[in-house]
């Protein structure tokens, strides 16, 4: 499967913060965000304990222009908020399709920050996509409410590894179409 090369991301405002390209200046809020063990298990790729150096190397990926995804640091700094409030992503698939995925540190919890950030990334759609798909765990309803929130619609059952879990855990699916 050949996928096309994509550009830098491009900042994209909602009204309580700016999603912006990953800095390496972000590292150290990663790593304390990351770190804990409640964000890691909500996500498929975030190990636990987080492991030094681990947030450089993600800032790093995340710098590094030509790969097949983007990511975004919520950036709260605007409003007054934190600079970092989490971090969403967009991985570009085949058939001009690519998969959201995010989180958000605990401190936010609650507050429609994702729900903001997902609803800003489909409504600006970057990449340009006919179709985006979203997982959330099943012990992670909220994940849930925030893709459905957005026009996400269940697709089915599913099953992804966790590297902070060490194991395979039941997820829902979700599509978005958007032509």
């Amino acid at each position: 499967m050949i996928l096309e090369k994509i550009a830098a991301p491009v900042e994209i405002a909602t009204d309580r913060f700016t999603m912006r390209p990953v800095r390496k200046s972000d590292a150290g809020l990663f790593a304390l965000y990351a770190g804990d063990k409640r964000v890691a298990e909500a996500t498929q790729g975030i190990p636990h304990p987080l492991p030094p150096g681990a947030a450089e190397a993600f800032c790093a990926r995340a710098m590094a222009s030509g790969g097949d995804e983007d990511i975004w640091v919520m950036d709260g700094t605007r409003e007054g908020l934190p600079e970092v409030l989490g971090v969403i992503s967009l991985k570009k698939m085949d058939r001009n399709q690519s998969e959201v995925a995010f989180w958000v540190a605990p401190a936010f919890w609650n507050h429609g920050i994702a729900s903001e950030a997902v609803q800003a990334l489909v409504a600006a759609n970057p990449q340009k996509n006919c179709t985006m798909f979203a997982e959330a765990f099943q012990d992670n309803p909220g994940s849930a409410r925030v893709l459905t929130n957005a026009g996400f619609q269940y697709l089915g059952d599913a099953e992804s590894f966790s590297v902070a879990r060490g194991a395979t855990a039941p997820t829902w699916t979700y599509i978005r179409k958007l032509d």
